[in-house]
C-alpha cells in the first residue's frame, strides 16, 4: 500500500471515529437527562377557543426531539384545515370521538385510536358530537408547542383566528392555513 492510501485510510478511521464519539455524547446526553413526571392537572394550559391546549411535554425537556400536549375539544368544534412543514404530529383519543382527515382520507376516531398526520401533508379534525373530546398529541419535532402559547396570548387580546397578526405567527412556525375543505 502506498503512503497516500494510507494516509486516506487513517483520515476516514479518524472521522469515523468521530462521528461515532458525536453519536455516543448524544446518546449519553439522553440518558443523563433526569426523570419528568407530569401527574394529572399539572401543566400550563391555554385557550384558543374551542379547543384548549394543555402542556405536558415541552421540547426545551426533550432536547427538542418532541413536546406533548393534550388538547380539549368542545362538542361541534372544528380545527381549521392546515399543514406542518417541519412537524409529524401523532394524537391519541383520550375521550370522545373526532373526526379527522389527512390529504384525502377522512375517518372518524373514538378513545383508544391513533391518528398520524405527517408533516406536509394537510389536515383538520374536528368533535362531530355534542361531547367534549380530548386528544393526547405528540408533536414531532418539537418547539410548535409555542405557536399555541403566541396564538393564546393573541387571541386574549381579542384578535380573531385568520387575521394578519394570526397568519403572522403561523408563518413563523411554518404553519399554513386554508379553509377550502370547509363548506360555506
Amino acid at each position: 500500500m502506498t503512503k497516500a492510501v494510507l494516509r486516506n485510510i487513517v483520515t476516514i478511521s479518524i472521522q469515523l471515529w468521530i462521528v461515532n464519539m458525536a453519536w455516543r455524547r448524544i446518546d449519553m446526553r439522553v440518558q443523563e437527562q433526569r426523570l419528568l413526571i407530569v401527574r394529572p392537572g399539572e401543566g400550563r394550559s391555554a385557550n384558543l377557543g374551542g379547543l384548549g391546549v394543555d402542556f405536558k411535554v415541552w421540547g426545551h425537556q426533550t432536547g427538542g426531539r418532541f413536546a406533548i400536549v393534550e388538547h380539549p375539544i368542545q362538542a361541534r368544534c372544528l380545527i381549521p384545515p392546515h399543514t406542518h412543514k417541519m412537524e409529524d404530529e401523532l394524537s391519541y383519543v383520550l375521550e370522545g370521538r373526532v373526526g379527522v382527515r389527512v390529504g384525502d382520507d377522512e375517518a372518524e376516531a373514538g378513545v383508544g385510536t391513533y391518528i398520524y398526520k405527517p408533516c406536509g401533508v394537510p389536515h383538520t379534525f374536528w368533535n362531530p358530537t355534542d361531547q367534549p373530546a380530548r386528544l393526547l398529541e405528540i408533536i414531532c419535532k418539537a418547539g410548535f408547542e409555542n405557536y399555541f402559547v403566541e396564538i393564546s396570548e393573541l387571541f386574549a387580546t381579542g384578535a380573531k383566528p385568520g387575521g394578519t397578526e394570526h397568519e403572522a405567527i403561523a408563518a413563523r412556525y411554518n404553519e399554513s392555513h386554508f379553509m377550502d375543505w370547509v363548506p360555506e
